[in-house]
């Protein structure tokens, strides 16, 4: 008997050291080596090595596992070999009585619903059943090869799953992937699905390629947030590198959004969620990607127009218009106040009256003071500076202000002619920021200075849209170039950033791009401009009445590197009057 049981454990144990998937086979062991299998099979199953396969000659049973390993086993070693194809084990029963589970992989159940969303119509859901706690990634297949593919894994650990496709396209048979990774991280099974959509309305832009370079943009997608829809019902959309477009929210019929104004568009909280003012609501919504309004802000007392930010702590600021806000001639007011939102309660937290810190008599870029609504500011753009606890706020009519929560001024980036007083009695004068050349050394030419004249290495901002922050510090926005230096000869538009020393209240430029393609970039209102830290790359994005030449009118996109100026991303949107006012470099899935 142990002479039996010692060649026992040698086959057993040659099997384990040779068999692989060149080898399926292997010695047939003898029932008498069952207790050393059923530890085999434990371990194998407690390591996520599960079964591949069984195979049955007679009453003869061979396992395969699927890291190569085969068992190979003689007539009567098993009372019982069950499958459980919903729950994706084998109950197996030894002929010595003990019983084992052993799992394998088997079908994914998949389900479909291809239009669950009404105001997302490229979007789909799936419900994924296993019987294993694992995660769920899907690969929508592009039609321009890998590089157009949308892939996501999902964070959730879980049986079920009830998960969002996006990145779909129109009028298409789109070929999805659905795959299941167990707890380990391991790509268990996949699945082909197939989701047919409807064609786009007759709503949104020609997309015209110029220049493609992948491997070096920033993502895949841009977010446009598109105003140029026949039906007045702003729809935002995500188009791919390819001119694609994958994903856009129709809001035709909702009992909010239904006639969507929402000024400079979408951006993407913190949560993943997107949040925008609406002009037509008067109220900021958070809206996550399938369509469904999440939380609404209502702004009493305040009309909605243009930005509204969100803060580090999650509040929001907002550039809003004050109900019965006079200018001091007499006439109303508008574009003329920032708020701070309460996230949580929706109450104002703070208030900044543009009146009281700025000069509201100043027309060196235009003169409205005689309408009845008078536009002397213009704010189209707040953002918040964590260094100092301040806010950063473009007027479209004026220039650019740095404002502490007292509503004080800090300095004003804009060219120096023409500022006096506030209502405090302050002369705005002292605050103006001094422009450097790239030695650090002050610019003092009065025609520089009062932007009659550009220096080699610096010009003002004029009629500047969308300043934002830099992970260094510096400043970028969209510098439109709208009578530039007060007449009609240099437009030209450009992705501008500066460098300003608060304290010193200096301002040198560190950066451009636009200024050498003249005309062919030219948009004289809206548009954005965004450094995309990822590949150190800058998007340049005229939005208005930019002429393409032959291709016609409309706004464009432009991806340049920083360091080298080379641009790797070019697209012609052509569309009537204002296709965009920003757009976004950002991935599909948050």
């Amino acid at each position: 008997m142990y002479t039996k049981h010692l060649l026992s454990w040698a086959l057993l144990l040659l099997l384990l050291t040779t068999c692989s998937d060149d080898q399926p086979s292997g010695p047939i062991l003898d029932c008498d080596d069952l207790n050393a299998v059923k530890t085999r099979f434990e371990d194998l199953n407690n390591n996520g090595i599960l079964l591949q396969s069984i195979n049955k000659t007679g009453n003869n049973y061979q396992f395969q596992f699927e890291n190569g390993e085969t068992f190979s086993f003689a007539d009567g070693c098993f009372d019982l070999v069950e499958e459980n194809k919903n729950e994706w084990y084998y109950n197996i029963r030894f002929s010595d009585g003990k019983q084992l589970l052993v799992g394998y992989i088997g079908e994914l159940n998949v389900e479909v619903t291809a239009d669950p969303y009404p105001y997302s119509p490229l979007a789909a859901q799936v419900d994924v059943f296993a019987p294993q706690e694992g995660r769920v990634q899907i690969r929508v297949i592009g039609k321009n090869g890998p590089d157009s593919d949308v892939i996501h894994l999902f964070e959730a650990y879980a049986k079920q799953h009830t998960l969002p496709i996006f990145g779909l396209y129109p009028d298409h048979e789109n070929q999805v992937e659905v795959s299941f990774t167990d707890q380990n991280g391991q790509l268990r099974i996949t699945k082909l699905i197939k989701i047919n959509k409807a064609p786009l309305p007759d709503q949104f832009p020609e997309i015209i390629i110029k220049e493609r370079k992948t491997s070096q943009m920033d993502g895949l997608f841009t977010l446009i947030s598109y105003r140029g829809a026949s039906d007045g019902n702003n729809k935002p959309f995500f188009m791919d590198a390819f001119g694609d477009i994958r994903w856009y929210y129709d809001f035709t019929g909702h009992p909010q959004l239904n006639m969507l104004g929402y000024d400079v568009g979408l951006e993407r909280l913190a949560n993943g969620n997107f949040y925008f003012g609406d002009w037509t609501s008067n109220a900021i919504h958070e809206v996550n990607m399938q369509g469904e309004v999440i939380r609404t802000w209502p702004l009493a007392g305040y009309g909605f127009h243009h930005n509204v930010q969100e803060k580090p702590d999650g509040n929001f600021l907002v550039t809003v218009n004050k109900w019965g806000s006079t200018h001091a001639n007499g006439n109303n007011s508008v574009e003329d106040f920032i708020i701070e939102l309460d996230r949580q309660t929706g109450a104002v937290l703070y208030e900044w009256d543009l009146r009281e810190s700025l000069d509201e008599y100043r027309t060196v870029w235009a003169n409205n003071l005689q309408n009845e609504y008078v536009d002397w500011f213009h704010a189209n753009s707040v953002v918040y500076d964590a260094s100092d606890q301040s806010i950063i706020v473009s007027g479209r009519l004026q220039g650019v202000a740095k404002l502490d929560y007292a509503n004080n001024v800090k300095w004003i980036m804009s060219p120096h002619r023409g500022w006096n007083q506030n209502r405090r009695g302050e002369d705005l004068n002292t605050f103006l920021l001094q422009p450097l050349d790239q030695q650090a050394n002050p610019i003092t030419d009065q025609e520089v200075l009062d932007g009659y004249e550009n220096h080699p290495e610096f010009e003002w901002n004029w009629y500047q849209h969308a300043v934002s922050i830099m992970p260094n510090g510096h400043l970028i926005m969209f510098d439109n170039g709208d009578l530039r230096n007060y007449g009609f000869d240099n437009r030209y538009s450009r992705a501008l950033i500066f460098e300003v020393d608060d304290e010193a209240r200096t301002v040198r430029q560190v950066w451009q791009y636009g200024k050498e393609r003249g005309l062919e970039t030219f948009s004289g209102i809206v548009s954005d401009a965004d450094y995309l830290a990822a590949r150190n790359n800058v998007l340049f994005a005229p939005g208005a009445f930019v002429n393409h030449g032959s291709d016609g009118i409309g706004a464009k996109l432009v991806e340049v590197n920083y360091d080298s100026k080379e641009v790797v991303f070019e697209v012609n949107l052509v569309g009537p009057g204002i296709v965009f006012h920003r757009a976004e470099k950002l991935e599909l899935y948050p």
